[in-house]
């Protein structure tokens, strides 16, 4: 979203970034038109009361041609189609919600309140490699501008490149890190901007048919995101503006968003290129003292008196692209949360304002699901301080990831749209049935390294020394590191200094009693890094070392940006170098991958395994090991019409990822916490039989079973702070 956390530690959260260098974006004339949009979650926009008498530019605009379709900026106001128009908007992730769900979703956020959605468009869904374009299912942007255009919402476009968004690398395709030498991100680099032109040349010719002038949705595109706390180059952002013009036209509303201080307007506005300068507002604040407390935040009418230095005389309408409903969470961390009330008395006061028009959008309306391997990641003080997002990206939103918005947070927000709506709100839809269908019962049916046959060799890449995932073509979820060493008596000492992010270590002896079986050695962490003891080992061939590592979400935001995953460095065996591996690519598939074929998803489904091997797999109470191993069940529904959304609870059950029908719902790890439960949609469900597979990365249930619930579950392991509770 946009900028996630501070800028010194994202990790901490935006709420510390809030109070500092994000979210900071006058009293008004009658004319003025404040629009709030609460950008990070998809929020609210409120419909305000009827405008004052307007100036002679009004008659003018008034007097066009009424089959003109036209969304501008003048006299420091909004006019659509001649007349003044105030956004209510909010944050709705399209490829954070199944396709099926979109409509829901975008009907609840109608019955909020709002008029406008504001999206991203993230670059590595698009183009998960080289070349490869997706604008199918889930990656179907024109589909969902059109059903926005549809249900009479309006958009406003963030078309990146880079949007943070909570999102793997801020949207980034992950091979632009294999690219040698490394591109410098977000900046003039020619090698960078050649790509990036490429990319804007299939992304901006789709939706130049959707602008609002040419018929569409869109009314306003938004340049980079929060570049102001990034860095400064303006060389840069111009390229950006003269790519966008090039594609879309002179007359469409560009705009950048930024925190309401000098310093990031300063380096994030684009001066000169008629494009539009919004900020952000703080609405929380974050206290790093056990508890936090929801607190007015910044006051809106000195920023916006701000943000007008930042545009041209006439041309800066009170915008806030960004107002928080809620806040995103960490594995490990308290589920974040913010009062209803607090919330709504907030937003009340800036509607309140001098009966001024304002438009406001909340950061998210609608959070949905980090499907897959999307999820982001921020870091803190320095990059091994590293915070992953979980699998929900709920972010205690008005609607719910599920899309509930039987709520206290949707009832206070509507309410105060309501209350300075000149028109009458939709009326709200209930809540979408959901159903547990119980216990689900567990094989395992494959270990890891068994499966390690069905690679294709070709697929094995051999280096002197570790390389990145990016670099072996890896680009979410597993890397196997494999290697080999001569066993001590007294045993040794394996230390990797960078690791991205988590690497599970198991050795074998070949010619052992037990058949070279891998055991488990312990585990090396990017954000608790120390050097592992190897256990003693008597065995006449060379030891087999064998390192899993997971790539478990890309940095989003900040200065760490160039978030490469694997082992990084060198791997230090007893103090030296330890040369000669091989690395073998896991292939699981991701939110915008179908593969072919699947060979490990396959055997692990459908327990495709010879006879000998499952008797060796058979669970005995007490002997659980902690191998990597693939589980599977299944599950039956009887009739179509009781196909509902779900959840599956991964109580007593250690780290992994699950599957759903082949579909990817995602990571679990309540051992951590704190979620439980993950989401499962019902149209990745249907009648009849459904199969689950799990890989379990450590520590299976002792009876080997996973529940379907139905209600989410946020209270799961020992959380290591409490930052999120606002």
């Amino acid at each position: 979203m946009a900028d996630t956390a501070t800028e010194s530690t994202k990790g901490k959260t935006k709420f510390s970034a809030m109070s500092g260098m994000r979210r900071r974006s006058s009293k008004t004339t009658a004319f003025l038109s404040v629009l709030l949009f609460l950008v990070l979650l998809g929020g609210l926009v409120p419909v305000f009361a009827p405008l004052p008498s307007l100036s002679p530019l009004h008659h003018q605009l008034r007097h066009k041609s009424m089959n003109e379709r036209k969304f501008e900026v003048a006299e420091d106001m909004f006019w659509k189609d001649g007349k003044p128009f105030q956004i209510i908007g909010g944050d709705v992730h399209y490829f954070r919600v199944l396709p099926e769900y979109w409509e829901d979703r975008l009907l609840r956020a109608k019955a909020l309140g709002l008029n406008t959605i504001q999206i991203y468009v993230p670059w590595n869904l698009h183009e998960p490699k080289p070349g490869k374009l997706v604008f199918e299912g889930i990656a179907d942007l024109v589909s969902f501008l059109e059903l926005c255009q549809k249900l009479d919402l309006l958009v406003m476009l963030r078309a990146g490149p880079y949007i943070c968004a909570e999102w793997d690398l801020g949207g980034f395709p992950a091979w632009l890190l294999a690219i040698k030498p490394a591109l410098k991100l977000r900046s003039s680099d020619p090698a960078y901007l050649r790509l990036v032109e490429r990319w804007w040349g299939v992304l901006l010719p789709k939706i130049a048919p959707l602008l609002y002038d040419n018929g569409g949705s869109i009314i306003m595109v938004q340049i980079e995101n929060e570049f102001g706390s990034y860095g400064d180059d303006k060389a840069y952002l111009h390229h950006l503006v003269t790519l966008a013009r090039a594609y879309l036209g002179e007359e469409i509303v560009l705009y950048t968003t930024d925190g309401g201080r000098r310093e990031n307007l300063q380096k994030g506005t684009i001066s000169g290129d008629a494009v539009f300068s919004a900020t952000y507002i703080s609405n929380v604040t974050e206290i790093y003292t056990g508890t936090v407390d929801f607190s007015t935040g910044d006051e809106p009418w000195p920023i916006f008196k701000l943000q007008k230095e930042f545009n041209a005389p006439g041309k800066s309408p009170p915008l806030s692209s960004e107002f928080y409903t809620g806040w995103l969470t960490h594995w490990g961390e308290k589920i974040a949360a913010t009062s209803a009330d607090s919330t709504a008395s907030y937003l009340e006061k800036i509607l309140s304002k001098n009966g001024s028009a304002v438009a406001l959008c909340t950061i998210m309306a609608h959070g949905g699901t980090n499907f897959g391997f999307y999820n982001g990641a921020n870091t803190g003080v320095d990059d091994s301080d590293y915070k992953p997002d979980l699998t929900s990206y709920d972010y205690d939103a008005p609607i719910k990831e599920s899309g509930d918005v039987d709520n206290a947070k949707f009832k206070a927000i509507r309410g105060v749209v309501e209350k300075y709506s000149a028109t009458s709100l939709p009326s709200v839809p209930p809540d979408n049935a959901k159903a547990g269908y119980g216990p689900i019962q567990l094989q395992k049916t494959a270990l890891l390294f068994d499966l390690l046959d069905t690679i294709d060799p070709a697929d094995v890449v051999q280096s002197e020394n570790p390389i990145s995932m990016e670099s072996v073509g890896q680009m979410f979820g597993f890397l196997l590191y494999v290697s080999e060493y001569v066993g001590k008596n007294r045993g040794s000492s394996l230390r990797i200094p960078k690791v991205h992010d988590r690497a599970q270590v198991l050795i074998s002896c070949p010619s052992g009693d037990n058949g070279g079986k891998p055991e488990y050695v312990g585990t090396i962490e990017r954000w608790s890094n120390q050097a592992l003891g190897l256990p003693n080992a008597r065995c006449v061939s060379n030891i087999s070392l064998y390192i899993l590592v997971e790539n478990m979400g890309r940095v989003n935001y900040g200065q760490y940006l160039f978030d490469e995953k694997g082992i990084l460095s060198s791997v230090y065996l007893d103090g030296k170098v330890l040369h000669g591996w091989k690395m073998y690519s896991i292939p699981f598939h991701n939110l915008n991958e179908v593969p072919k074929i699947n060979p490990i998803i396959q055997v692990a489904s459908h327990g495709s395994i010879q006879q000998s091997a499952r008797k060796k797999l058979e669970h005995k109470h007490g002997t659980i090991s902690k191998e990597p191993a693939f589980f599977a069940g299944r599950f039956s529904i009887d009739k179509v019409n009781q196909v509902k959304d779900t959840y599956i609870s991964f109580s007593g059950w250690g780290k992994g990822i699950a599957f759903v029908n082949e579909f990817n719902i995602g990571r679990y790890w309540p051992s951590f916490g704190p979620q439980c439960n993950l989401y499962v949609p019902a149209p990745i469900l249907h009648d009849g039989e459904n199969v689950v597979v799990i890989f379990e990365l450590e520590s299976p249930n002792s009876e080997l079973v996973i529940h379907s619930v139905d209600k989410p579950d946020f209270m799961c392991g020992s959380s290591r702070s409490n930052v999120h509770q606002l």
